[in-house]
């Protein structure tokens, strides 16, 4: 097993690799306990994690808790509209304020009653009048620094990252013609797989598995020799899958949306994490987080489309045809972490830019940030 040490060297060897020469990482990559700890400082600490689409708490008071690192989230649309993401907990004695999802105007901790309003501020204390000193402006939630980008909830707790929008600037163009913003949150669904984060970000990423792994559900629809790499940034990578001539239309779709968009999905990945596919009709998204183990990832996952609710007849094939993929991905990503852990595995050259090219993209991201000689 190599040291954390051994593989951020191997990472930063990766700036003097040839795109053409480009192999398959190390496997202590994805399969190192030591090294996951130091992502999730190194990383998730620091960076812009996606957490979920701002439909998902449309109206005031909606809210869903999660965890990021360890670190527990209550995620919340306020009274006044806007979306915070605030530390789960409680400032008197550290339990857990709130859990699940729903609509509340206050939060109350049952461990001691202390409740809070939808942006944090401590609403009331029982019997904390008798302490002198006691004062409740003080004892608020803490907020994480949150940004919206294309109704997507970003949270960066360490709170010094730069700015979100500005770092995919590049990417507007290969996605803006979708209209997103008129998309509206039509399913969501939370799950574990027994793989690493990173095996699962690769994975969603390239085109190259298509028609192997999915032969029967998106082979027919996007096979890999129609997909199509395009140029991303120290930020975000991204392809077009081209849909098969045999394919109808995906309906429905946004009445402004350009011809050439009907016949193409672009999945990309907003570093670390954060994969998505603008298809015509929906947009499939995935927020992952390292799991409780080196070999889990946790995954909030859901659909946004252009449809009036969440009951609209389209609605339930997509999802269907998700679930059907996902599982045939969990398969092999699972059976994946099997292969890693071999000694006798070594890495193998990269496929074609249009493939796997977005592979690279992330091994560089990766290089960048945590990558030491």
């Amino acid at each position: 097993m190599l040291s954390v040490a051994d593989i951020r060297q191997h990472l930063a060897s990766l700036h003097e690799v040839p795109r053409a020469q480009a192999r398959a990482m190390i496997p202590d990559f994805y399969t190192s306990t030591e090294f996951l700890e130091f992502e999730k400082d190194a990383i998730f600490r620091r960076e812009w994690v996606c957490l979920g689409h701002a439909g998902e708490i449309a109206g005031p008071g909606d809210y869903f808790t999660t965890e990021l690192v360890g670190e527990p989230l209550l995620v919340v649309r306020g009274e006044d509209g806007t979306v915070r993401v605030l530390s789960n907990v409680c400032r008197h004695r550290g339990n857990v304020v709130a859990r699940g999802a729903g609509t509340a105007r206050l939060f109350s901790c049952a461990y001691h009653a202390w409740s809070y309003r939808t942006d944090g501020q401590l609403q009331a204390a029982p019997y904390m009048d008798r302490v002198e000193g006691f004062d409740k402006a003080n004892c608020a939630l803490p907020a994480f620094t949150t940004e919206i980008w294309q109704n997507f909830i970003f949270v960066n707790l360490d709170g010094k990252a730069t700015p979100l929008a500005p770092r995919l600037t590049d990417l507007l163009p290969h996605i803006d013609p979708f209209q997103h913003q008129d998309r509206i949150s039509v399913f969501t669904a939370d799950d574990v797989w027994k793989t690493n984060w990173k095996c699962l970000t690769e994975n969603f990423m390239e085109g190259y598995h298509l028609s192997a792994t999915h032969l029967k559900t998106l082979h027919p629809i996007t096979p890999t020799n129609l997909c199509a790499k395009i140029e991303g940034n120290a930020h975000f990578t991204a392809y077009r899958s081209h849909y098969s001539p045999e394919t109808p239309e995906r309906t429905p779709y946004h009445p402004n949306l350009p011809v050439e968009y009907r016949r193409h999905s672009t999945l990309f990945c907003v570093f670390p994490s954060f994969v998505v596919s603008y298809a015509s009709h929906f947009t499939l998204y995935m927020c992952l987080r390292p799991g409780a183990a080196v070999d889990e990832v946790a995954i909030h996952w859901g659909v946004a489309g252009y449809v009036p609710d969440r009951h609209a007849p389209e609605v339930a094939p997509y999802v269907e045809l998700c679930n059907a993929f996902n599982a045939e991905d969990r398969e092999k990503l699972e059976t994946l972490m099997q292969g890693l852990r071999s000694r006798h595995y070594t890495p193998g050259r990269l496929g074609p830019e249009d493939f796997e090219g977005t592979i690279w993209d992330f091994y560089q991201f990766m290089a960048d940030r945590v990558g030491r000689s």
